[in-house]
């Protein structure tokens, strides 16, 4: 009778992305006990620009998951072990974050890390700023003397509500919106009580949980001493909500501050007649010709529009090249589509959207949106954008001045279709109206190549049959 030897496999956090550090677990799809096969996903996990599943390298059974939900990991820890058949068992190692020195010259190269979404290994130890902390004076109040009456003590703030026991790697019964609900407003599911059919948690309940948290504590008796009493330096008004500032919220702040005082934006404004457009586009979601199950929308038009007068004007779809000195004017058009997502702000793009015809255009927009919504944009797809339309409209806006991406060279925000009062043909009549603005760096585009490429625009979607002509 022969028994069976495992050894254990370590699983660490890998690059999930170009320059990243660390990311968020946000799910685990196993538990100790579970049995997982080569290319299995096992968790999602958040990083800076997009959520990520990862999938395990190998076959076993799953001896220990070292993280919890919300945790955030430096890349090259690990976070999972799994039991694997082997020729001798090796005790589970203690997940230790990888060392901030140098190593020296004379010891054996860092090890090179498994690298399963992203755009290649890294080498190294990974740097992470220290997290900052709610600090806490503790302030003690002296026996008072006999004579003196005691001093009312403002009550110490409500202790929070126990947490019930749920054993680690097992999850609340809960949707993702649910889920998400619940981490932005700072609530842990284990301590929701469900109320929804066969114990899952619905939004209502948690709901519930975050009122029953705010509500005021009843007041404390009076007291003549204290000792050591816990006050935090910033405590939260009632009814506050503090959400958390990280993922793709985190880089998106960055990024847009860093673009507000790197490049000089200018921002112009033009007001456009499409009421061909509109009528265009009605023509063809009822004729079909760019495919049945094609979603075609204004957007598309406009998009379309960007990409045609970028086409006579090329140097706006430039870069600035600090370190050189140099304007790069590119060779392909990315065209990026800002995307609203409930984990934030995204600018996934279309690679090399100008060769494209308008039914690939309209197609490669329906699959970025979507994907966009289910939250599965990968980092790659946000990349090496060279131009962004930012679609307004959507929320009943009529325009705004779009701060450029990083990088870019030029944004386009496209408003709300209305209709006004316009004169067309000599008379005073109804028309579907917009406004575009079109923000850009003065460092690489001048006032007259801006007018150009938004007059362009323009014309294109008052006359849209233009767009075969010009294009």
């Amino acid at each position: 009778m022969t028994t069976e030897v495992r050894s254990l496999r370590e699983f660490k956090m890998p690059d999930v992305g170009e320059g990243l550090t660390e990311a968020e677990i946000l799910s685990w799809y196993v538990k100790p006990g579970d049995t997982v096969t080569d290319g299995q996903v096992v968790c999602e996990v958040e990083t800076a620009k997009a959520a990520v599943e990862l999938p395990i390298p190998f076959n076993g059974v799953v001896e220990q998951l070292f993280f919890p939900e919300g945790a955030t990991v430096d890349v090259g820890t690990v976070i999972i072990s799994v039991a694997v058949a082997g020729e001798a068992a090796a005790p589970a190692a203690v997940p230790t974050p990888a060392p901030a020195a140098e190593a020296p010259a004379d010891e054996a190269e860092p090890e090179r890390r498994e690298v399963l979404v992203g755009y290649g290994p890294r080498t190294g130890g990974s740097q992470r700023r220290a997290r900052r902390t709610t600090t806490t004076k503790t302030v003690t109040a002296s026996k008072p003397a006999p004579a003196a009456p005691a001093a009312p003590v403002a009550p110490a703030p409500a202790a929070p509500a126990p947490v019930a026991e749920v054993p680690f790697g097992e999850r609340p019964l809960a949707k993702p919106p649910v889920r998400k609900l619940a981490k932005d407003l700072g609530i842990d599911l284990r301590a929701v009580t469900p109320t929804g059919p066969d114990g899952v948690i619905t939004r209502e309940d948690v709901h519930a949980h975050a009122a029953a948290q705010a509500a005021p504590a009843a007041p404390a008796v009076e007291v003549a001493e204290v000792a050591a009493v816990e006050v935090p330096v910033s405590a939260p008004a009632a009814g506050d909500v503090r959400v958390p500032i990280k993922g793709v919220r985190k880089a998106t702040a960055q990024a847009m501050v860093a673009s507000a005082f790197t490049a000089p934006h200018v921002t112009e404004f033009v007001q456009v007649d499409v009421t061909r457009t509109m009528k265009f586009v009605r023509r063809l979601k009822e004729s079909g010709e760019l495919g049945r199950d094609v979603r075609v929308s204004p957007l598309l038009l406009v998009a379309k529009a960007l990409l045609t007068a970028i086409k006579r004007h090329p140097e706006i779809n430039a870069q600035w090249d600090e370190a050189a000195q140099e304007i790069v004017i590119k060779g392909q058009v990315n065209l990026g589509i800002a995307a609203a997502t409930p984990r934030g702000l995204i600018v996934p793009n279309i690679k090399d959207a100008g060769s494209r015809t308008l039914s690939g255009l309209a197609v490669a927009l329906g699959e970025l949106v979507e994907t966009a919504r289910q939250g599965k944009t990968s980092p790659a797809d946000m990349q090496g954008g060279t131009v962004t339309i930012t679609n307004v409209g959507v929320f009943g806006v009529d325009t705004g001045t779009p701060i450029l991406n990083p990088g870019e060279a030029a944004i386009l925000a496209f408003g709300a279709v209305r209709e006004l009062p316009w004169v067309h043909k000599g008379k005073v009549v109804p028309r579907q109206v917009t406004t575009l603005a079109l923000s850009f760096d003065h460092r690489l585009v001048d006032g007259e190549l801006g007018s150009k490429v938004l007059a362009d625009v323009a014309a294109l979607l008052e006359h849209p049959k233009r767009l075969i002509t010009w294009g």
